[in-house]
């Protein structure tokens, strides 16, 4: 109870904020960099982290990427709270441009039609396969049969294509973040360091002085 918010935000509100943050993207992003930054590890472990968190930003499991990045950190020995603060990678201003160039890499590998090409659009195909899932759920309970069929359209189309799209953009962002962020992180703990041992010198010379 320590932790809840006293002001209860209405659903829009919540909806609002996730797409543009209080403050701007500008500022979340900040923020992420100076959690990264001050992260007590070394700066090839926090690095490591970061690619978790980058590759998975580039796979189709919405709701799931938490977990992958953190099973990912833990086979690379990475930080997991850099993998965790990595998958913001993957935000409503880059899901355009990822979901683009992941689809365009599957449908080329997978040897089907690119999204231009589709008989109907995505966000036709994404509707149609929630429309699914809520009608066979209802089926479940009801005398109405089941059908898979815009579902199997879904993964056939985008799904699939997007899940083997996103391997070779993901490991090329996240390489490129592992190999941006090791020298960055490393200047700035070693700049942090000194002012630390600057700081401590000062207070040790504080009782000299007085006495």
């Amino acid at each position: 109870m320590v932790f809840k918010r006293r002001d209860r935000r209405p659903i829009w509100q919540v909806v609002l904020d996730f797409v543009w943050p209080r403050g701007g993207w500008v500022r979340a992003f900040e923020y992420v960099k100076h959690r990264v930054r001050r992260l007590p590890d070394t700066p090839e472990k926090i690095s490591r982290g970061i690619w978790a968190g980058v590759f998975t930003a580039f796979t189709p499991f919405f709701g799931l990427h938490f977990v992958i990045a953190w099973l990912i950190a833990r086979l690379m020995r990475g930080n997991i709270l850099a993998a965790l603060l990595g998958t913001f990678f993957g935000n409503p201003l880059t899901y355009v441009p990822i979901a683009a160039t992941s689809l365009w890499f599957g449908h080329r590998l997978v040897g089907g039609r690119p999204p231009s090409e589709l008989e109907t659009s995505l966000s036709s195909k994404f509707t149609g396969a929630w429309n699914d899932l809520f009608h066979n759920f209802r089926a479940i309970f009801t005398p109405e049969t089941m059908d898979w069929h815009r579902l199997s359209l879904f993964y056939d189309d985008v799904f699939f294509p997007f899940m083997i799209g996103g391997i070779i953009p993901g490991i090329i962002a996240a390489t490129f973040a592992y190999y941006l962020s090791v020298p960055v992180i490393r200047v700035y703990q070693n700049s942090r360091r000194k002012r630390l041992q600057a700081k401590l010198g000062q207070l040790r010379k504080k009782p000299e002085n007085a006495s």
